[in-house]
């Protein structure tokens, strides 16, 4: 057969059977979701669930984590140490099985995890596949034993190097710089957020993470400790530091219905977001599910009835709606469940039909109790709740003021919008930029065929602290929604967000590179985390990076992004250069403003992700709330990062 027909057939010869590892290594993202810093932190979580799981299960009360300083991983575990036993059916070491066969471990069997924290199974043999190098020693019956790998490929058979006394798994791995080619430098802040999260919601086990690339002032590396002897009503005081409680304390409760573990945590705060982060077997369940629905259906009938009862709702002339009890209230629900079923686009959203009922029954239990026993407390609630639900009729009429707007033709779009001639939302991108200076030059130098831009006009409003038809009556906020082509609110969820008819697909927050402009893009940013997170979670927010440096000599130009770049080039072009330091979008003209910051080809864009749900609602209350003292000495921790002009 010539090499033309070869290549033109397809018999049974052109299918592919690649083995487990194979398949991973050429489908990376099918099993962690990218080979971007999402999914590179996302193995060091693969290899720390299995310590969890030998937790839950209680053999485990210590996990140790080490950033090395060649950027390779180490998580070391007291617990019953992975066995290292031939296993009948491979004929080779369990160890072994565990580290090289995708949907291997002790989690599919009954007897030895009753509930597990892994989605699939294929944890640690996935990170295997995904390392150059990785080194299992299992410290059991009295040996250490180690087996080396590389790639996912065995070096050489498991063997005992020594004696010991303690049992434990230890795993060291080192990413695979082929497929993690965007970076595999790990962020100690990202690890640190989720070993946090992990020590609240398995009360006792203690957590360390050690950064060894780091030294602090007194040359130890970087460390913190993470230990919770209480669990969530500590994770609520957490998260909740820097709002103002109206309750006198945590309202929790921990304890088991039909069958399913269930623990709850809440506490009603003077804010007006709604912040409810939800878990099944420690797993960020942040597209809710049914253990989410039998809280809110716990919570609602429980306090409806007691307010009825009460008589605090006798003059209250309008409806009572379930969204209205969730205004101000921050809760975690942990659930535990033996075989968990979920759904949705990234599969964390709990399906068990079975949950709701069991959530629902310990939530009104739980209330009922905490309401009879401290009525003050009780009559606040209500009282909030009331006001929420005033304040939800008039952002109602708000809301259909942007809606009306939003779906009228093209004469409705805002005055100050310059849209692009493109209508395929996939291939537009709009501008949101600080001031009609920036605006002028950024309309003057945009590609007009796909690029729109949208003056806004100063400091937006804090949504942080402003109730919610405060915020849909605000001009530039209803710009936003209206340019953006987006609605909100449903007769069932009145904070759903409705993307069918998103005009961009590409959101850019392009602020000036100086403080007003970074608390304008913080102010930005916040709306859409409170009032548009979808947008952020389908990856269509940025953020832009425009030069802090023009470097001149002669007839040679050059842009910097930060002081270590622009000292580079002045020394490569021989020392007693001329810079120019952009303290805003509109010194540069149009020309250079395309050139630096908007020109796909060049430009710099930093894309927003949400990392952990409860991380980011904890950051933006301290920074965007009332309490001074933790935004204060989080500038100062963070003053390295920030760019002052003085």
């Amino acid at each position: 057969m010539s090499k033309e027909a070869k290549k033109n057939s397809y018999s049974a010869d052109s299918i592919q059977a690649l083995e487990g590892m194979e398949h991973v290594r050429m489908r990376p993202s099918m099993y962690i979701g990218d080979v971007g810093v999402r999914g590179l932190h996302h193995l060091v979580y693969e290899v720390v669930d299995n310590s969890i799981d030998e937790a839950m299960g209680g053999h485990c009360d210590k996990i140790d984590v080490w950033i090395n300083k060649d950027n390779s991983i180490s998580v070391l575990d007291n617990g019953r140490g992975i066995p290292i036993g031939i296993h009948k059916k491979e004929g080779v070491s369990a160890l072994e099985v565990v580290m090289t066969k995708i949907g291997a471990g002790g989690k599919f069997d009954k007897d030895s995890y009753k509930v597990s924290g892994g989605l699939h199974g294929v944890g640690v043999s996935v990170v295997n596949a995904l390392s150059n190098h990785l080194r299992a020693t299992v410290y059991k019956d009295g040996k250490v034993w180690e087996q080396e790998y590389e790639k996912g490929k065995t070096l050489y058979p498991v063997k005992p190097i020594g004696e010991t006394t303690k049992e434990g798994t230890l795993v060291t791995f080192t990413p695979d710089d082929t497929i993690f080619n965007i970076t595999t430098e790990f962020n100690y802040d990202t690890l640190a957020a989720r070993l946090r999260e992990l020590s609240y919601l398995n009360k006792g086990l203690t957590i360390s993470l050690t950064d060894k690339r780091s030294q602090d002032d007194e040359g130890n590396d970087i460390s913190e400790l993470f230990y919770s002897e209480i669990g969530l009503p500590e994770f609520i005081e957490y998260l909740d530091a820097t709002r103002e409680r109206l309750t006198s304390g945590v309202i929790s409760m921990e304890g088991e219905k039909n069958g399913v573990p269930v623990e709850v945590a809440m506490v009603y705060n003077n804010s007006f977001a709604e912040n409810l982060h939800s878990y099944v077997n420690n797993i960020n369940t942040h597209e809710g599910g049914t253990h989410l629905a039998g809280f809110r259906r716990g919570l609602t009938a429980t306090l409806k009835k007691y307010a009825d009862n009460s008589g605090l709702l006798k003059n209250v002339k309008f409806e009572i709606a379930g969204d209205d009890f969730r205004e101000g209230l921050t809760a975690i629900i942990s659930v535990k469940v033996a075989e968990p079923q979920f759904e949705g686009q990234t599969k964390t959203k709990l399906g068990n039909r079975d949950v709701t009922g069991a959530v629902s029954q310990a939530v009104s239990e739980m209330l009922t109790n905490y309401l009879e026993e401290n009525p003050n407390d009780a009559k606040i609630i209500v009282q909030k709740v009331i006001l929420a639900a005033q304040a939800r009729h008039a952002a109602r009429k708000a809301r259909e003021m942007v809606q009306r707007k939003t779906v009228m033709s093209i004469g409705g779009l805002p005055g100050k919008l310059s849209d692009c001639s493109e209508t395929d939302p996939d291939k537009c991108e709009i501008f949101l930029v600080e001031g009609d200076s920036a605006g002028g030059t950024a309309k003057q130098g945009r590609d007009r065929m796909f690029q729109a831009i949208l003056p806004l006009r100063g400091k937006i409003l804090n949504v942080e602290k402003a109730m919610q038809h405060k915020v849909f009556e605000n001009e530039e906020i209803k710009n936003m929604f209206t340019a953006l082509g987006v609605s909100i609110g449903t007769e069932d969820d009145p904070r759903a967000l409705n993307l069918t008819k998103l005009r961009y697909k590409k959101v850019v927050i392009m602020c000036d590179a100086d403080v007003d402009g970074s608390h304008i893009a913080t102010l930005i940013l916040t709306f859409f985390f409170r009032f548009m997170r979808e947008l952020i979670e389908e990856g269509c927010v940025y953020i832009a990076a425009p030069p802090l440096y023009l470097v001149k000599k002669g007839q040679k130009r050059e842009y910097a992004w930060n002081d270590d770049q622009r000292d580079l080039i002045v020394k490569r072009m021989g020392g007693s250069a001329g810079i120019q330091r952009y303290k805003g979008l509109g010194e540069m003209n149009a020309e250079q403003l395309w050139d630096t910051t908007m020109n796909p080809e060049f430009r710099t864009m930093r894309r927003i992700v949400i990392e952990s749900g409860t991380e980011a609602d904890r950051v933006f209350s301290m920074l965007m709330g009332d309490d001074v003292p933790p935004r204060r000495e989080f500038i100062e921790n963070n003053a390295k990062y920030a760019n002052i002009d003085v």
